[in-house]
């Protein structure tokens, strides 16, 4: 058993004795908003994978273990992206959402040409937005083919799309979604180059959008764009200048969990406690993990 192996072992042996005690917590108490965490993922090993995809983890990330850890660091909601090695199968992360409807909100992943019925079917199961997740990937031009009709699909159920790529790609992405009306959220705090950091082109761009009012960026994930661990450090930086450009009323945070490919550098709770480096003001920083998520992602 590698080590990854072990603490997905110990998450699982954690919460096995408390599943339906955190079920209790989640779905039978007043849906009181104490943090909303806007990124995070949960899977199992033996899922059907995407044919093309960088990496598929050989642990399990379960649901009930996601829940203890929302549970032990006072988050009381939870926002699943769908992983890029699941594709457009979006029946896991569906299963979640609906097992507790009044604390998780959903992001799929779809193919372009998806039908009405089945977006219809995606937002009745709290979905509220589709990731474009482009890293690895060729960029697709989003002004032409299928992509218009979606992206007004999308516009008409008051979702949003989210748009995973490296900063120096961003302005190409997210000018094709802003010139479609669309509200666009930024993840993992734009993907800058780890040698330029806040001083990247592309971020400079990303701080520049704030001026449309319809770009939300994530903090979260900075360990992806750092360094080696200098990840904590990184994101006071860009949290800095996002603080100035957007307010914290467009800002998220989400933890990343269980921080794929990045499990060695962080655990969920030290990525929560990250949040109040970053944001020392106790007001800016409980504005970010409640009223912001909660008019982002529809959470009454």
């Amino acid at each position: 058993m590698n080590d990854l192996d072990v603490n997905a072992a110990r998450d699982t042996e954690t919460a096995a004795p408390s599943i339906q005690h955190h079920a209790d917590w989640l779905e039978h108490r007043a849906p009181d908003i104490t943090a909303v965490d806007s990124h995070a993922h949960v899977f199992t090993r033996g899922l059907p994978l995407a044919a093309v995809r960088r990496h598929a983890p050989d642990y399990d990330a379960t649901l009930d273990a996601y829940v203890a850890h929302l549970k032990s660091n006072g988050v009381s909601h939870g926002v699943l992206v769908q992983p890029s090695f699941l594709g457009t199968d979006n029946s896991f992360l569906l299963a979640a959402t609906k097992r507790y409807p009044r604390r998780f909100r959903g992001v799929a992943v779809v193919d372009v040409d998806i039908s009405e019925h089945e977006l219809q079917a995606l937002d009745q199961c709290g979905v509220v937005g589709i990731r474009l997740n482009l890293i690895g990937l060729s960029l697709p031009d989003l002004r032409t083919g299928a992509w218009p009709r979606l992206l007004a699909r999308v516009n008409a159920l008051r979702w949003h799309v989210e748009v995973h790529r490296q900063a120096a790609d961003l302005q190409v992405v997210v000018d094709a979604l802003l010139s479609q009306g669309c509200t666009v959220v930024v993840d993992h705090f734009g993907r800058p180059d780890p040698h330029a950091g806040a001083a990247d082109p592309g971020f400079r761009y990303l701080l520049s959008t704030a001026d449309s009012g319809r770009v939300w960026v994530k903090l979260s994930a900075a360990y992806r764009s750092a360094s080696g661990s200098d990840g904590l450090a990184l994101g006071k930086a860009l949290t800095e200048r996002l603080l100035d450009a957007f307010g914290e009323q467009r800002l998220v945070w989400g933890s990343d969990w269980p921080h794929t490919q990045h499990e060695e550098l962080i655990d969920y709770a030290s990525s929560f406690e990250a949040l109040e480096a970053w944001v020392p003001d106790v007001s800016r920083r409980r504005s970010i993990l409640t009223s912001s998520a909660c008019t982002l992602f529809r959470i009454p």
